[in-house]
């Protein structure tokens, strides 16, 4: 059996899509091992044909040679092949000191030497959909139909839910919070009412830098309906979020790392685009409703600035995410 080491991309959402690339790599024989930094880690423990995750003591950003000497020195002998799931130069170091033979991934940032098999780099703003991106590294070439599927035990499952005080498919989870700017977020407001729409409870997750934006929701709604809201943002682990949203009736979010989580678990979902495109980064999840008013056609006139791609609405108005009205989310769940 061929011992194979995934070097995975940093961001939650990027790694649960490359779920079918490793089932399709255990399919033939690999076993695998992935190393990950400490906020994805739990992600590749939901993917029942990872052997082992190492953890990285790497921090964000800086080529941090020594610790990566390091830990080149520990798995040197390990390894049979590896596959680099990013594009940058840093993460194809490793494998690289380790000395694993077989070492693949896209070119990325120039990396000839790094790597001994390569893929070429999608033509600029023709990259395929992530999932496809993904498993392509595989050498397949059948790959556009390949959906995520995360898994946790019941014991798991059942052990977070009892550490908040929740009840399976007791509630609603909302995930208000997406990276890179405001033009991705659905308004607090709308979340609130939609809240107060729900006959079930809702939780709501995030990063601990994301409790205020999740305070705003939950706050005004629990004075007009006490502890209807409950806002978990800072107070999880991620394998306890995870467990959460395993567990939900339905998630809400915007397009985040949390929405192509609840993807990857199947469950009912709405999920919110404004300034980023559906496109590229879909929930693929038979029982996912995409929202984005690019190519609504109960909305007109159509919405031609979408999607922009900017952190902040250049035009002032985020039509994109304020027209998307709470009533319309809620006739879905």
């Amino acid at each position: 059996m061929s011992r194979s080491l995934i070097i995975a991309p940093q961001w939650i959402g990027d790694a649960v899509m490359t779920e079918p690339l490793l089932r399709r790599l255990h399919a033939r024989g690999e076993q695998l091992t992935v190393g990950a930094l400490p906020w994805v880690a739990p992600v590749y423990r939901a993917m029942p044909q990872v052997a082992e995750v190492i953890e990285f003591p790497f921090a964000h950003g800086g080529l941090q040679w020594r610790e990566r000497w390091h830990l080149a020195r520990q798995i040197k002998g390990r390894f049979d092949c590896a596959t680099i799931c990013p594009n940058s130069l840093k993460s194809a170091l490793l494998p690289w000191m380790a000395g694993i033979p077989t070492r693949i991934g896209y070119l990325g940032e120039a990396r000839f030497g790094l790597l001994t098999q390569r893929l070429s780099n999608p033509p600029k703003g023709q990259r395929p959909p992530m999932v496809a991106f993904y498993s392509a590294l595989s050498g397949a070439a059948d790959v556009a139909a390949d959906r995520p599927q995360l898994h946790l035990s019941k014991l798991d499952v059942d052990t977070a839910l009892h550490a908040l005080s929740l009840t399976q498919m007791g509630y609603h989870v909302f995930a208000p919070g997406a990276e890179f700017g405001e033009a991705k977020r659905w308004p607090a407001t709308h979340f609130a009412a939609l809240a107060e729409q729900l006959n079930a409870p809702v939780v709501l997750l995030g990063s601990g830098k994301e409790a205020g934006l999740c305070a705003s929701i939950a706050d005004p709604v629990n004075v007009r309906r006490p502890g209807h809201c409950l806002n978990l943002a800072g107070k999880t682990t991620l394998a306890q979020a995870l467990a959460v949203i395993a567990a939900c009736k339905s998630i809400v979010s915007n397009d985040s790392g949390l929405m192509h989580v609840a993807a990857g678990f199947g469950v009912r979902q709405v999920a919110i685009f404004g300034s980023s495109s559906p496109l590229h980064t879909p929930p693929l999840n038979a029982l996912a409703t995409v929202l984005w008013l690019k190519t609504d056609a109960a909305y007109q006139p159509p919405l031609d600035c979408a999607p922009c791609f900017e952190r902040v609405c250049p035009l002032g108005h985020t039509r994109c995410l304020n027209d998307i009205l709470p009533t319309r989310v809620s006739a879905l769940l």
